[in-house]
This record gives structure tokens, C-alpha cells and sequence, in this order.
């Protein structure tokens, strides 16, 4: 194309279709040469099937498309690609493309606007939201996770997010994300997740206060704006939802062109071939509270009415029926949107231990809070940024709560610029800070009393902030004007100061001049709430949650507390928790550390301090220990949580410890059972698990119930659970929240009929992975109501059914369950009584199954016949890597079935043969198999009847088998003949690494020949020599082959005759060898003497962290010099003498 033929887009991307200009500049464009080309997307994306009919007829007849084009344009398969092929034959005839744009004029109109006008009007709009993210940049360069384009998939806003205060979530959750939420990124937020799919019209995200759902729009506007997401998509239109909260009533029409105010828009908006999105940010921040159910239906756009009603009507699809939506809110008010409205629900997930430490690193390099720039700059400093950074990570690591709530990235940026900064100061005098309390004081406390010390005047802060921040908690509002601010005799923050910085933050419009106010964080806003009713309580006549000042009388800080504490219980004056966190601060005020920092400038006295502190601990502790035998609730834990923050620690250490130690039994009572609530959410002793084992009843499982449902891994063994307890339990497996991954039932006394409730919380139970029921009483009716159950779950991969009595009957009932369930992949059924007709159901089951790995029938009944049944399974299923037959009776006729399918087996890995009667022939058939077998790593024959003959066909195969790692003959009955062919084989073989020969009569001779072997095998890691009967000269010649083996990590000498002289050639070898880490010469005949040499040649050798000197006739004074002598010379070496 001439480019001076070309007439610029810029010359009408801004054309006002209602003015005259539109008449005047028509035939300019039409004789466009770059028209066709230019607009071939939104021709494709604007022209209907029956538009397109229309305009290959209308063209056929003006002559600029032959009969062979148009049929040409008929047989292509998409109607872009129709489209794209009309272009291309029009600008061979028709150059300018006048005649189609005169046709669309005169025929469609509206899609000739839209073709004309789209790309000019969105690319303004996009323009100037890039120009309000740009103005932003600075304000959100502080916030943690700023970049995260990937929310969290889940099914819906469960029953804790509903109820509960954000903050008691995080804590619940231990600060990780929900249990089943999949990542989903942004450029997948409102598309269809499968082929067959639609795309989602209402799409839901939740997420606690400070999670980063507003960064996350503004995340997502930039990537639309900057055309990388959603091509596809006209416009994007956010809305903060505080900028309606100053209309009482709107319409669509009126909102629209309050967040697009430009000429032409309505062509886009209500235009149905046009994708638009509707973001409607913060739902909690609406004035009015929304309510679908009485929401009157209207669905002319032209209407005002309430903004709640609006929004209603809009979610419900009265208006704007063609709209996506994308509603960001907390989560008790993301819940009040009606399931059946929202398509999609996702979550803003949690910062991870990683994006924790990231961001300290992040945040302290760079200092990137202002008050630490202003405050640190001090030239006495000498902490460098990577030494404040270390040091606030292992802090916080000490302290569980603090590193929970850092989860949440407004409040990790809190802590964090918290914490570096008083690690910067490197005052002695400041204590780092240890509850939440502590952390916003320090955060808070230099705008408030306008120094750095907790000195000056407080009063007109507390008096204007603190009481803005009191009552509109109440009145549940977090967003200000600025005349609201000046209601409260709050000075409206300049751009930069102090205030903005750590305070109260400006929100800005996207599109317009519109301006509000918020607290940094909620929590904030709570603190300084708190703040201003605990120096109000103490002078205050009047209830201060009236702020009006007309109420009852109420007198003294004791009546205002229990005020307070009394209001957080009530669900209706605090509904979801909202006072939890101020009550929380309020008793943390009181705390000596408190009362330290800021005692002495809110004029509070140390008697007054001390006064306080008692009385709320009393109505805490009444209120905890009040709960009598009711379920513990989140609102019972909350008081516990007070006590914690009040630093009022007793009763939680005494429960903590009893909880370690295992000693709860018969002390579940009372306000026990709250504080060992709080504590599986902050305790180290239930991170990995919670271990309730030997002191659970029915009614002490009944009040911690509601709790136990947030547990990941959970131990309630030796408890003697009956029906009715079975019962509770299947309810905690069967509630939609529940979390527990790991439970383990063991010892229980759980009979036939308490396994009924399990198994139908099975049924519909999609979390726990793990169940060990082992040591109790299921029996064989009680094992087919576990596997009907079993049958159905597909979660399930490892069970436990050890010593239950299920005998062949269970046995065939769990064969049915392996034919059908595809997540089984481990299964122990140990010491049942199962016979060889219930292994041979098993055999059968396998030979279809591909998910089991790990297989356990140890000590049952199998003998030969089973056995053989599971060697026929073992041809065909490749898939188990571990089977254990110990105790089973097998004989050489069941090991040569066995031997023959490893022959051909390409999955086993792991053979259990311990406790069997396998004789010489049976080792020469297993001796044949691992000749060829190239995938069994472990083998263990310990306690059979192989003799010298069956480990010498064994030890020949050795020598060629490059698989075996680990090799157990222990019990064999084997002496020096065999040990020969053992040491023969591993001076050739380079896979082995433990081989185990103890209680064997090998004697010197045997014991010289491996030692021999050592010499220049380089692959064995651990040898067991325990009782072999070795003795002067066998322990001589393995101490002169650790003088050159450089592989040998582990040596058991136990229970042999080395003696004095023994020892001295090991304290030789010692001095020289670099690789040994464990050995074991206890019952050796040392003696003093003997235990001096090794003690003596420890002084040298380092690399030796385990020494066993025991039974060797030293003494208990003896002992105390040997092992003295030994730490001086080797400090992390552990002795046992």
C-alpha cells in the first residue's frame, strides 16, 4: 500500500458518531485503502452468520464477488474464517471497501458504529486506566504479593468463612490456603476451564482483609489494558464499591456513565455482541447491606433505585443480562451471594513461608517503609540488611501466631517494618515484641504521639482517630470521605505524611476525581479502637458502645470490660466475629509489656495497671472455664486468645505441657478443652500433628469436635472409642470443612458396629488420605462394611487393618475392593488370620489392580498355597514395588512359585521372607531368580533355614546381580563357609550397601574373609556383624581394613569376644579412617583398658558421631572418665556407656 495514499487512524479514532462531523468525514473513509485490512478482526468478531449471508448476496449483486467466491466463502468451516476470506476477495474488487461500509451504513447501522468506533473508544478508555495505575505505582510498591497474578479455584465459601472474624480463619488454617483450591491465573479467570465448558458469568473471589484482592483487579486491569489477557474482551469497567456508598439510588445508565464517561460508549455497553466485564471491588464497603432476597426485580436501565437493589438486580441478571461479573468481597459478605447465582468462586490465597522470607528480604534491602527511611538512617547502625533480615526470620519463627497472621500480606507488611525496625534501632531497652498487641503499638505509636519514644500527647489522636475508628467498627464502615473525617476532627492526611504512610491510606477513583479514606489495615482500625476504649473506660460514666451518651449508667473499668467482653459473645451485636481482634487488643493493652510501652503516657499507673490486668484475667478465665460441656466454639477459643494476648500464660503452659507429655487423660474438662483448642492452632507440638491419644472420651470428644475439624494429621489411639463415639467421629469425616488428612484409630476397641459410621463418612469424606485402624476388633463383618466403602472412596491410599481378626472373609472382601478402587496404594493386613482361600482373592485382585504399591500379609496363614497364589499375581502385575510375607509358613515349595515370577517380575522392589521355613533349596530357587532379576532392591531371608549351602548359591548370584542393595540373613545358621562365598561376591558386586549376617556362627575365619573383601569393596554402607563370634583376630583384621575402606558408614560389632587387643587395633584404624559414622562394640570384653584406646583414638577422629561401649565391664566411674575423655576429643560424638 502507498503510505501516502494512506489516511491516518488517528484522523477518526476519536469521531463523535452524534455530531455532524460523522457526514462529513464518511466518504473520507470510505475510500480508505487500508479499511478492509484494518477493521478484518471486528468485521470477524461483529458480523453474524445471517449478516454475512446478507452481505455475500448484496456484494454478488453489485458485481464485487463472483459466483464461485461467494461459494467459495460458503464452504470454509468458521465464520472467521468466512469473514477473513470475504476481506480478502473484496480488496482485489472493492480496494477502499466503500461499497461494503455503504451497505452496513444503510442496512446495519449499529454494527457499522461498532466496527467503526470500538478500537478508537477502547483504546482511550484503556489510555487512561493505564494513566491511574501508573499514578498508584508508588502507593502499592510497599504491599507484599504485589505482582501475584493467581487466585485459588474453589468449590464455595465455606462455613468458617461465613461465621468467623478473617483473622480467626487465618488462624484456624494455621495461615494455608484452602484445602482443595487449585491455582487458577488471572488470564484464566473468566474463561471456560474445559473444552465443553461455558465461561462463568458471575465469578466470585473472596479473601480476608489485606489479602490483596484490590491488587489483584489492579493486576488485572494492567494486563487487559496492555492487551496481554482477554483480547476478546471490549471493556473492563472497575468499580471500588466505596465510590456508590455517597448515591442512594442509581440506574445502570447512570452508573455506566459515571465510570465510562465518553460519547458513543452506549454503543459498546449495551450492544450484546460486545464482551464487557463488570468489577465490582469490595462488597462489604456498600453502606446499604445487600439483600437478594427481597430485592425487588426491575430490568429497565433507565430506573433508579436503591444501589443495593441495583446491585442485586445486576448479579441476578435483570440488568445487563449479557455482563460478566466479577464480585471481590470478604468472605462473610462473598456468602450472602446466593450459590446459585455464582459460577465460579475463587480465593486470594495466602503468602507462603517462602513469599514470607522473600518479601523480608524484599522489604528490608529496600527499605521500603517510609518511617524506617526516615527513622534508620542513623550513622551509629552497623546491622547490615542481610543480618536484620535473618534475624526477623528467626524471630518470627519463634513466635507461631505472628508468623500465621503473616500470611496475610497487609499484616506481614506490618510486622515486618515492625520488627526491622526495632531490630535497627538495636535498643536493649525496647524488647521485641511478642503478641499482636505489642506489634500495632509499636507500629503505631510514633504518628500517634508524634515521637519515637512512647512519651507526649496522646489524647487528641486517641480522641479523633481512636473514637472514628471505635464507632465505625460498630457500625461496621472502613471507608471515609473526607467530610466524615472532618466530622471526627480528624485532619485530612497530606500526600506522603506520616499518616497516610502508617495510618490511613487515599483511595482514589479509577475514572474519576472521587477521593476516600481507609485505615492502612482493618486491623489498624481495630487496634485504634481498642486504644480508645481502653482509655475511655476508665473516666467513662455512660456505655460507651452508645455513642450517643445516652444509655444506663455504667461506672469503673471492670463494668466497661465486661460491657466489651459480653458484646464480642453476642452473636448479634458481633456478628461474624466482628469485635474478636478488638477484644483481642483491648486485653493485650493490659499486658506488662503493654503497660511498659504505653503506660506511662496514657497515664495509666502501675497499681492501676495491675488492678486492670487482674480483673480482666478473672472474667477471662470465667469465661473460659464457663463453657461447661457445650462444644467448644470460636468464640471460646477467642477468650483463650485474650488470655494469650493479656499474657496471662499458666493454665495454656500447664495444658500444653500434659499435651507433650501425653497426660490428658481425665483432665478434658471444663476450660481444658477451650485452651487445647487454641493450642492446635498455635502450638509446635500439632504442626506436624495433634496427638490425642489415651485421653479421650465420648463427652470430651464431643466439646472439641467443632475444633478437630482443622486438624491435618490426627493420633487418637488407645481411647476405647464405642458405638456412640464412632458416631462423632463419622460426623467430623463426613462435615463439608473437614480437614484431616492423616487419622490413625489404633487400640480403640472399635468393634463391627462402630466401624459403620466411619465407613458412611467414607462415602462422602474427600480429604483423608490416611487411616490406620490396626490393634482392634472390625472382624470379618466389620471389614466388608469398610470396603462397601471403600469401594466408593476415591481418596483413600493407605489403610491399616493389622490384627482385626478379618480372616478370609474380610480378606475377600478387600480382594473386591481392589478390583475396583484406583487410589489404594498401600494396604496393611498383617497378623488377621488369613488363610491361603482369602490370599488366593487377593492374588486374583491383583492381577487387575495397577494402583497398589506397598502390600503387607505378614504373620497370617498363607503357607505354601497362598504364597503360590500371589506368585501367579506377581507374573502378571507389575505395578507393587513392596510385599511382605513374613511369618507365613512358606516353604521351598511356595518360594520356587515365588522365585519363577520374579524371574519375569519388572516391579517388585522390596521382599519381606523374614520367619519362614525356607531351606537350601528354596535359597537355590531365589539364588536363580535374582540371577536375573534387575528391579528387587531389598531381600530379607532373616530367621529361616538357608545354611551354608543355600547362602553360598545366593552369595554366587551376587556376584552378577546388579540390583540388591540390602540383603538380611540374620538367623541362618550360616558359618565361615558361607561368609567365604559372601566376601567373594562383594569383592565384585558394587550395588550393595547393607548386608546383614548377625547371629550366625561365622567366627574368625568368616569375619577375616569379609574383613578381607572390605579392602577393596567401596559400595557397602552398613555391615551387622552382631554375635557372629569374632573375636581377637577378626576384629584386627576389620580394623586393618578400615585403614583403606573409604564406604563403610555403620559397623555392629555387638554381642562378639574382641577383647583388649580388639580394641587397640580399632583405636589404630580410628585414627586413619575418615568414613566410619556408627559403631557398636558394646558386650565386647573391653574393659577399662580397651575403652581407653578407643576414647584415646578419638581425639583425632571426627567423623564418628555414634559410639556404643556399653556392657563391657568398666564401671559406673570408669564410664564416667572414658565418656568424659571421648567428648573432649570428639564433642559431637553421642556415647552410650
Amino acid at each position: 500500500m502507498d503510505r501516502n495514499s494512506h489516511i491516518p487512524w488517528q484522523e477518526y479514532c476519536y469521531l463523535d458518531l452524534k455530531s455532524n462531523a460523522q457526514k462529513q468525514d464518511t466518504s473520507k473513509r470510505m475510500e480508505d485503502p487500508g479499511w478492509l485490512h484494518r477493521h478484518q478482526t471486528l468485521l470477524q468478531r461483529f458480523f453474524s452468520s445471517s449478516i454475512l449471508v446478507k452481505v455475500v448476496h448484496h456484494m454478488r449483486k453489485a458485481d464485487l464477488l463472483s459466483a464461485q467466491e461467494a461459494g467459495l466463502i460458503q464452504e470454509m468451516g468458521s465464520l472467521k474464517d468466512k469473514v477473513h476470506l470475504l476481506v480478502e476477495f473484496l480488496s482485489v474488487t472493492d480496494p477502499h471497501g466503500a461499497a461494503l461500509q455503504a451497505y452496513l451504513q444503510s442496512s446495519h447501522l449499529t454494527e457499522y458504529n461498532l466496527i467503526t468506533v470500538h478500537e478508537s473508544m477502547v483504546r482511550r478508555y484503556k489510555d487512561a486506566l493505564i494513566q491511574r495505575l501508573k499514578e498508584d505505582e508508588n502507593s502499592l510498591a510497599q504491599v507484599p504479593g504485589n505482582s501475584n497474578s493467581t487466585l485459588l479455584l474453589i468449590e464455595c465459601v465455606s462455613d468458617l468463612q461465613q461465621r468467623e472474624h478473617d483473622l480467626v480463619q487465618v488462624s484456624v488454617n494455621r495461615g494455608a490456603g484452602p484445602l482443595h483450591g487449585r491455582a487458577l491465573g488471572l488470564d484464566k479467570l473468566i474463561a471456560p476451564l474445559t473444552r465443553g465448558s461455558t465461561a462463568p458469568r458471575v465469578t466470585l473471589t473472596i479473601g480476608v482483609a489485606g489479602s490483596g484482592k484490590s491488587l489483584m483487579v489492579r493486576r488485572f486491569i494492567q494486563l487487559w489494558s496492555t492487551s496481554q489477557i482477554y483480547p476478546e474482551l471490549s471493556l473492563a469497567i472497575p468499580i471500588a464499591c466505596w465510590e456508590l456508598s455517597s448515591f442512594d439510588r442509581l440506574s445502570v445508565e447512570r452508573l455506566l456513565r459515571l465510570f465510562v464517561p465518553y460519547d458513543n460508549m452506549d454503543v459498546i455497553l449495551f450492544n450484546e455482541s460486545c464482551k464487557v466485564l463488570l468489577i465490582l471491588d469490595g462488597l462489604e464497603e456498600f453502606r446499604q447491606s445487600l439483600d437478594f432476597a427481597d430485592a425487588p426485580p426491575t430490568s429497565d436501565p433507565r430506573r433508579e433505585i436503591p444501589v443495593s437493589d441495583l446491585i442485586a438486580n445486576i448479579v441476578r441478571g435483570n440488568l445487563l443480562p449479557g455482563t460478566t461479573l466479577w464480585l471481590l468481597s470478604r468472605p462473610g459478605t462473598g456468602a450472602k451471594v446466593p450459590a446459585g447465582l455464582v459460577d465460579r468462586v475463587t480465593e486470594a490465597p495466602p503468602l507462603s513461608r517462602t513469599q514470607i522470607k522473600d518479601y523480608i528480604n524484599h522489604c528490608i534491602t529496600n527499605t521500603l517503609d517510609a518511617y524506617s527511611i526516615s527513622q534508620d538512617s542513623s550513622p551509629s547502625q552497623t546491622s547490615t540488611p542481610v543480618d536484620v533480615s535473618s534475624k526477623v526470620w528467626t524471630y518470627l519463627n519463634t513466635q507461631k501466631p505472628l508468623l500465621i497472621l503473616s500470611s496475610v500480606p497487609a499484616i506481614c507488611h506490618i510486622i515486618v517494618t515492625t520488627l526491622s525496625r526495632l531490630l535497627k534501632l538495636d535498643s536493649d531497652a525496647t524488647p521485641l515484641p511478642r503478641t499482636l498487641t505489642e506489634v500495632y503499638a509499636h507500629y503505631c505509636w510514633p504518628h500517634l504521639s508524634g515521637s519515637e519514644a512512647p512519651s507526649g500527647g496522646i489524647r487528641k489522636p486517641l480522641g479523633t482517630l481512636g473514637r472514628l475508628a471505635f464507632y465505625s467498627l460498630l457500625r461496621r464502615r472502613y471507608t471515609f470521605s473526607e467530610t466524615e473525617l472532618r466530622t471526627y476532627s480528624v485532619d485530612v492526611p497530606t500526600q506522603g505524611s506520616m499518616r497516610g504512610c502508617r495510618i490511613l491510606q487515599r483511595r482514589q477513583s479509577w475514572l474519576s476525581d472521587s477521593v476516600a479514606w481507609q485505615f492502612t489495615h482493618t486491623s489498624v482500625q481495630e487496634f485504634l479502637g481498642a486504644l480508645f476504649y481502653y482509655i475511655s473506660s476508665r473516666r467513662g460514666m455512660f456505655d460507651l458502645f452508645s455513642e450517643s451518651s445516652v444509655s444506663w449508667p455504667r461506672i469503673g473499668f471492670h463494668s466497661h470490660y465486661r460491657a466489651a467482653l459480653q458484646k464480642t459473645n453476642q452473636s448479634d451485636a458481633a456478628p461474624q466475629g466482628n469485635l474478636d481482634l478488638f477484644m483481642r487488643f483491648l486485653s493485650g493493652l493490659m499486658s506488662p509489656a503493654a503497660g511498659s510501652l504505653l503506660g506511662g503516657s496514657l497515664g495509666v499507673g502501675h497499681e492501676e495497671q495491675v488492678t486492670q490486668r487482674t480483673t480482666a484475667s478473672t472474667l477471662l478465665q470465667n469465661a473460659v472455664t464457663g463453657t461447661g460441656g457445650d462444644a467448644v466454639s470460636m468464640r471460646n477459643v477467642t477468650m483463650v486468645t485474650c488470655l494469650a494476648e493479656l499474657q496471662q500464660v499458666e493454665l495454656l503452659r500447664s495444658v500444653e505441657d500434659d499435651l507433650i507429655n501425653c497426660s490428658l487423660r481425665g483432665k478434658l474438662k471444663g476450660g481444658v478443652c477451650a485452651v487445647l483448642a487454641y493450642l492446635l492452632q498455635v502450638s509446635d507440638a500439632c504442626t506436624e500433628e495433634t496427638q490425642l491419644s489415651n485421653c479421650l472420651d465420648s463427652s470430651s470428644l464431643k466439646r472439641l469436635l467443632p475444633q478437630l475439624l482443622y486438624c491435618s494429621k490426627l493420633r487418637m489411639e488407645n481411647n476405647e472409642f464405642k458405638e456412640g463415639t464412632m458416631e462423632l467421629l463419622g460426623s467430623l469425616l463426613s462435615a463439608k470443612e473437614c480437614h484431616i488428612l492423616m487419622l490413625s484409630l489404633a487400640d480403640d476397641s472399635i468393634s463391627s458396629k462402630g466401624i459403620k459410621p466411619l465407613s458412611r463418612a467414607l462415602l462422602v469424606n474427600r480429604t483423608l488420605t490416611t487411616l490406620d485402624l490396626h490393634g482392634n476388633n472390625i472382624g470379618a463383618k466389620g471389614a466388608k462394611t469398610l470396603c462397601d466403602a471403600l469401594k466408593m472412596n476415591q481418596v483413600l491410599v493407605s489403610v491399616n487393618l493389622q490384627n482385626n481378626h478379618i480372616e478370609d472373609e474380610g480378606a475377600r472382601a478387600l480382594a473386591e475392593v481392589l478390583q475396583s478402587n484406583r487410589k489404594l496404594t498401600t494396604l496393611n493386613v498383617q497378623k488377621n488370620s488369613i488363610g491361603p482361600e482369602g490370599v488366593k482373592k487377593i492374588g486374583e485382585a491383583l492381577k487387575k489392580n495397577q494402583t497398589l504399591q506397598d502390600l503387607n500379609i505378614s504373620s497370617n496363614h498363607l503357607g505354601d498355597l497362598g504364597t503360590v497364589a500371589l506368585a501367579q499375581a506377581l507374573m502378571v502385575n507389575h505395578v507393587l514395588h513392596t510385599l511382605s510375607l513374613q511369618s507365613n509358613s512358606v516353604s521351598d515349595r511356595g518360594i520356587k512359585a515365588l522365585s519363577h515370577a520374579l524371574q519375569s517380575n519388572r516391579g517388585l522392589s522390596c521382599l519381606n521372607l523374614r520367619e519362614n521355613s525356607i531351606g537350601v533349596a528354596g535359597a537355590k530357587d531365589i539364588a536363580k531368580a535374582l540371577k536375573v532379576n534387575t528391579c528387587l532392591r531389598e531381600l530379607d531371608l532373616t530367621a529361616n533355614l538357608l545354611h551354608d549351602e543355600g547362602v553360598t548359591a545366593i552369595a554366587e548370584a551376587m556376584r552378577v546381580n546388579r540390583a540388591i542393595t540390602s540383603l538380611h540373613l540374620q538367623w541362618n545358621f550360616i558359618k565361615a563357609g558361607a561368609a567365604k562365598a559372601l566376601a567373594q561376591s562383594l569383592m565384585s558386586n558394587t550395588c550393595i550397601q547393607l548386608l546383614d549376617l548377625q547371629e550366625n556362627a561365622l567366627g574368625d575365619n568368616g569375619v577375616i574373609a569379609l574383613a578381607f573383601a572390605l579392602r577393596s569393596n567401596s559400595s557397602l554402607i552398613v555391615l551387622y556383624l552382631q554375635g557372629v563370634s569374632a573375636g581377637k583376630s577378626g576384629a584386627v583384621a576389620l580394623a586393618d581394613a578400615l585403614v583403606v575402606n573409604e564406604s563403610l558408614h555403620t559397623l555392629d560389632l555387638r554381642g562378639n569376644s574382641i577383647g583388649m587387643e580388639g580394641a587397640k587395633a580399632f583405636s589404630s584404624a580410628l585414627k586413619k579412617n575418615r568414613s566410619l559414622r556408627s559403631l557398636n562394640l558394646q558386650e565386647n570384653s573391653l574393659g577399662m583398658d580397651g575403652a581407653i584406646f578407643i576414647a584415646t583414638a578419638l581425639r583425632g577422629n571426627h567423623q564418628l558421631n555414634y559410639i556404643n561401649l556399653q556392657g563391657n565391664g568398666i564401671g559406673e566411674s570408669g564410664a564416667k572418665v572414658v565418656s568424659d575423655a571421648i567428648k573432649a576429643g570428639a564433642p559431637d560424638c553421642v556415647v552410650d556407656i
